[in-house]
């Protein structure tokens, strides 16, 4: 791959991460390429999808390249971001890491536990920074609530992740029509209980991941709590609504108010720092890993 020297941004002490985007659906064009595009820590260099006339519209809209393979975006960028089905993003996820490139992960790391495995096996291998997209994860909401939450006895807790984007629409999509609300919503929901509570030591599933599931987590600390996921509901907007109870006042999360175009920026500069540095965040292949074995587990129960 050619070395290339970007000049330094004002108020930057690096230049911008030169990322490869795979992917050019929905979700690549919503989040993905604009963030990725807006700079000033990053700059969206390449585009790669199966569809080669929508990778080019994508990446002329952002000033970009489009990559006539896989192996070309990996020569025009030294970070890849996946905004594939997690079948997809598993097996193109230990090229690019043993290519030596950094990572920006989609949840989950693949479609089941062993490409999950995989996946995070490979980072380790090479030693290459990865990051989840965990969206609330990265809102000054949720991490107020986290560090609330720290402070706290919690007994028990319950928890929703709800909406109905699988009635239809861009986001009724294959992978999703078919895993249904465990692989897509309950990465979120399992790693705020996870981080909120204490991490989970069970999990057990109940119902349809196409229609609802209910899951009960059982804690290190002994607490007891309670998901629910569907992607089938017919609600003015999405509702993910986290409630801790224990001796003290109970304590609520709910995004119903927040503006998620706050994660993005601090999504993106946490992500161009963790690669000059070579210092991850902790929200990596390694959590995905964590957060595919319960899932792997509930979807057994």
């Amino acid at each position: 791959m050619p070395h290339v020297v970007a000049p330094v941004p004002d108020g930057l002490s690096h230049p911008p991460v030169r990322v490869g985007l795979v992917g050019a659906g929905p979700w690549a064009r919503a989040m993905h390429a604009r963030m990725l595009a807006a700079g000033p820590e990053t700059a969206l260099t390449a585009v790669w999808a199966r569809r080669p006339e929508a990778a080019a519209e994508l990446a002329q809209a952002h000033g970009a390249r489009a990559a006539g393979s896989f192996e070309e975006l990996l020569d025009h960028c030294e970070a890849v971001a996946f905004a594939v089905p997690p079948a997809v993003q598993a097996g193109l996820a230990v090229q690019a890491a043993a290519a030596g490139r950094a990572l920006l992960l989609e949840k989950p790391l693949g479609a089941d536990l062993a490409a999950a495995r995989a996946v995070a096996d490979a980072v380790a291998e090479h030693g290459v920074v990865s990051q989840l997209v965990l969206t609330k994860r990265y809102h000054p909401a949720t991490r107020a609530f986290l560090a609330e939450a720290a402070t706290r006895e919690v007994l028990g807790a319950r928890s929703c992740y709800l909406h109905g984007a699988f009635l239809g629409g861009e986001f009724a999509t294959g992978w999703r029509l078919e895993h249904g609300a465990l692989l897509d919503l309950g990465p979120h929901l399992l790693d705020l209980l996870d981080s909120a509570v204490a991490p989970i030591v069970s999990v057990r599933g109940t119902g349809d991941p196409r229609r609802w599931t209910e899951l009960t987590c059982e804690h290190e600390n002994g607490a007891v709590s309670q998901a629910s996921l569907s992607g089938s509901v017919s609600l003015p907007r999405a509702r993910t609504r986290i409630e801790l109870f224990g001796p003290g006042e109970e304590l609520v999360y709910d995004t119903a108010d927040l503006d998620h175009e706050e994660c993005w920026p601090v999504l993106r500069r946490e992500f161009a720092d963790a690669v000059r540095t070579g210092t991850g965040t902790g929200i990596d292949a390694a959590r995905g890993l964590r957060l595919q074995e319960l899932l792997d587990q509930a979807g057994k129960a």
